[in-house]
C-alpha cells in the first residue's frame, strides 16, 4: 500500500487553490523547496505527473484533477472532525481566509477584523483582495464579502455593513470652471474619471430615479483602475468620479469633495458575507459571523433603522 501522508494530499489542494508553489508554502509554513520535494515524491509514489510546473504558471494535471476531486471529500471531511475536536475548546484555533474587494476590507477591519483578533488570540485572519468574482470554494476560502447582488444564489449571505450607494462627486476646483450637471445626459459635456473594470472593460456609470435606469460611457481623458487614487484625481479638479460614499464621506463632510445628481444615485443593499451551506463551519467562522452580528446590532442601536430597500428590478449588476 502506498504510504501517502495527510499533508502531501493537503498539498495538492493547497497548490491547487493557489496556482503557486512560494504562496501554497507560505500558507503551509514550509519552504517552497520542501514542498516542492514532497510533491515529487508523492508523484513518485503515484508513479504519474499531478501537477504541471513551468517558469511562468502552476497547474493540476488532468491525472492531478481527478485525484484531487476524489481526495477533496475527504480533506473535508477532516477539516469538520477537527473543527468538531476544537469546538471543546474554550476559544476558537485556527485560521480564517476571506475573499472581498478592498473597499470590504477597509469597512471591516477596523470594527470586526481587529476586535476578532483581540478576542480570539488563538485565531488568524488571511483578508485577500480580489476585484474578480471567484468561486471561493474552489479557492479555499471560508468565506467571502460582496455586494448583497454579487453573491452567487446557492450561498449563505447575512449583512456586514449598512445599505451602499454610488455617487458622483467632484472638487470646488473643477466646479468653479463647470457647470454642475443636472441630469445624467449633463455629464456628456464633463470631463469624467473613467473606471477600468478587474476584466478590462470599461465601467459604464449607472444611474436610475423613479424607474428609470441609465447607463452611461461617460467621458474623460483620465482612466483608473483603484479608488484611492480617483479620489486623488477627484480632489485634484481632474475631473468628476463615481465612487461609494464609504471612500468619500470625510471628504464630503470636509467640503473637499461636492455630491451631485444624488436624485439619480440611490441607495442599494450593501455588502454581505457569505459561505456555503453545504460544507462543514468552522468555529472561527461561526464566531466571526456572531461578532459581525453584534456589530451590527451595535451600530442599528447607536441610530435610527433605516427603511429596507427593495430589490433592483434590473438585472443589472453593479461591480464597482
Amino acid at each position: 500500500m502506498l504510504q501517502t501522508g495527510l499533508f502531501e494530499l493537503n498539498a495538492v489542494a493547497t497548490i491547487s487553490a493557489h496556482r503557486s508553489f512560494r504562496a501554497a508554502a507560505a500558507e503551509l509554513g514550509i519552504s517552497p523547496s520542501a514542498l516542492s520535494h514532497a510533491i515529487a515524491g508523492l508523484e513518485k509514489r503515484l508513479g504519474v505527473r499531478l501537477i504541471n510546473r513551468t517558469t511562468r504558471s502552476v497547474a493540476l494535471s488532468e491525472a492531478g484533477e481527478r485525484f484531487l476531486a476524489r481526495v477533496r471529500p475527504a480533506l473535508s471531511e477532516i477539516a469538520g472532525a477537527m473543527e468538531d475536536v476544537n469546538a471543546f475548546r474554550d476559544t476558537p484555533a485556527g485560521t480564517l481566509r476571506i475573499n472581498l474587494k478592498e473597499r470590504a476590507a477597509h469597512q471591516i477591519l477596523r470594527p470586526v477584523v481587529a476586535k476578532f483578533l483581540r478576542r480570539y488570540p488563538d485565531m488568524n485572519v488571511e483578508l485577500v483582495l480580489e476585484g474578480r468574482p471567484i468561486d471561493i470554494v474552489a479557492e479555499g476560502f471560508d468565506a467571502g464579502v460582496r455586494l448583497a447582488e454579487s453573491v452567487p444564489l446557492d450561498m449563505i449571505a447575512i449583512p456586514c455593513g449598512p445599505d451602499s450607494r454610488f455617487i458622483v462627486v467632484g472638487a470646488p476646483a473643477y466646479f468653479a470652471r463647470a457647470s454642475m450637471p443636472l441630469t445624467p445626459a449633463d455629464l456628456l459635456s464633463h470631463e469624467c474619471i473613467r473606471r477600468r473594470m478587474p476584466g478590462g472593460k470599461l465601467y459604464r456609470w449607472e444611474f436610475e430615479k423613479r424607474g428609470e435606469e441609465i447607463t452611461m460611457d461617460v467621458p474623460g481623458r483620465l482612466t483608473l483602475d483603484n479608488d484611492g487614487l480617483m479620489i486623488e484625481a477627484a480632489l485634484e479638479g481632474l475631473g468628476l468620479a463615481f465612487l461609494s460614499d464609504f471612500w468619500v464621506a470625510d471628504h464630503l463632510a470636509a467640503g473637499h469633495l461636492q455630491a451631485v445628481l444624488e436624485d439619480w444615485t440611490p441607495p442599494f443593499p450593501g455588502l454581505r458575507l457569505y459561505y456555503p451551506g453545504h460544507r462543514h463551519m468552522t468555529a472561527g467562522l461561526r464566531a466571526f459571523i456572531a461578532l459581525m452580528r453584534e456589530e451590527a446590532k451595535s451600530a442599528s442601536r447607536g441610530k435610527r433603522a433605516a427603511a429596507p430597500v427593495p430589490a433592483r428590478s434590473s438585472d443589472r449588476r453593479r461591480h464597482v
